[in-house]
């Protein structure tokens, strides 16, 4: 064994080690951000007694006060998480689908997810009935996903490019059931809640959302991530991957399903965020290479990491007013995606 085949281990744990200390960090920083003057002590603190609370051994009153312990553990840090679950989760679904159809643009709402979520949310925000929105929006992305790899698997074998194809139309068709259910049916305030919604937003996140979220990323994304040998298979070809012992059909069928409900339990909480799948995995790459063992833990916490902060930066930036998450992520992700097409267009060469 050479000693850069030791050092790169080496190398990657600590990155991941790094990486984990800096979401931490964001988490903790994040909750103090906002009018109420807290600490970052003060975040443990009512971490303690609610962790104490629930054990039998915490304190009749908390220790910031009610008000300012309300402000941490009720409003802020379910908000926080459900920020660093969902960017976890649409970072390592982007980097699985981008390995599966071997193309770069692809992103977590490839197969039409993002659009079958929407015209489920939207079809009961315009019902009046918002309580039934994550079911909602979690049933018309599940619904997207069976269309389009039914359309897919039914003009033959599931290749990328079929699979590519069946999600656009199928997110076509549900763009336009949302168009049409919003232009004879929405009324009134309606139309801002489902507007915020459509751009996606954090702002009622609570703590059913962090253990939606957080349950899907643990136990849908850890699977995920777990596959690198597979998808780095994929990367040569179905071919290759084949004389290698995968089953190349039943496994991308497989991990397309996995990578659609995660998608869709994300989107139900927070609604179609942009870019956070698209961006980050190319971001790694440049730091880790196309290696996903390496690329797909690490996606996770900087995804995290990224959306705590674009988040924070959604609910602070222009206080009193809030604006939905996914137009600062698009402002920050559309031109970081352009400088990273850039920089791989120099380094390449222009080949034309």
């Amino acid at each position: 064994m050479t000693a850069r085949a030791v050092l790169r281990p080496m190398a990657t744990g600590v990155l991941l080690a790094v990486a984990a200390v800096l979401l931490a960090v964001s988490v903790t920083v994040a909750v103090t951000i906002g009018p109420a003057d807290l600490a970052p002590l003060d975040v443990w603190r009512s971490v303690a007694d609610h962790l104490g609370a629930l054990g039998g051994s915490g304190p009749a009153e908390p220790a910031l006060g009610v008000l300012r312990d309300g402000i941490v553990w009720e409003i802020r840090l379910p908000r926080v998480l459900t920020a660093a679950a969902v960017g976890a989760g649409l970072a390592v679904a982007g980097g699985v689908m981008q390995g599966l159809t071997r193309n770069p643009l692809a992103d977590p709402y490839l197969l039409g997810l993002s659009s079958g979520a929407s015209l489920g949310a939207v079809a009961v925000l315009v019902l009046g009935v918002g309580v039934l929105l994550p079911v909602a929006a979690f049933a018309g992305a599940v619904v997207a996903m069976v269309a389009a790899l039914s359309l897919a698997g039914s003009l033959g074998r599931l290749t990328p490019a079929r699979t590519i194809l069946a999600g656009l139309a199928v997110a076509q068709l549900c763009a336009a059931g949302t168009s049409f259910v919003i232009f004879w049916s929405a009324t009134g305030d309606s139309y801002r809640e489902i507007l915020a919604w459509l751009m996606g937003s954090l702002a009622g996140a609570d703590w059913p959302a962090v253990a939606i979220a957080g349950g899907a990323v643990i136990v849908l994304g850890t699977g995920l991530a777990l596959q690198g040998r597979t998808l780095d298979a994929f990367a040569f070809g179905d071919t290759a991957a084949s004389a290698l012992g995968i089953d190349v059909n039943r496994t991308r069928w497989t991990m397309l399903t996995v990578v659609a409900l995660l998608t869709g339990a994300l989107v139900a909480v927070s609604g179609s965020i942009g870019f956070v799948g698209l961006i980050l995995p190319h971001a790694v790459r440049l730091v880790v290479g196309a290696g996903h063992r390496r690329l797909l833990p690490l996606s996770a916490l900087l995804g995290a990491t990224f959306l705590v902060w674009a988040d924070t930066a959604a609910r602070t930036v222009f206080e009193p007013r809030e604006l939905p998450v996914g137009i600062v992520t698009a402002f920050l992700g559309a031109p970081v995606f352009a400088l990273l097409l850039w920089r791989r267009r120099s380094a390449a060469g222009d080949l034309a």
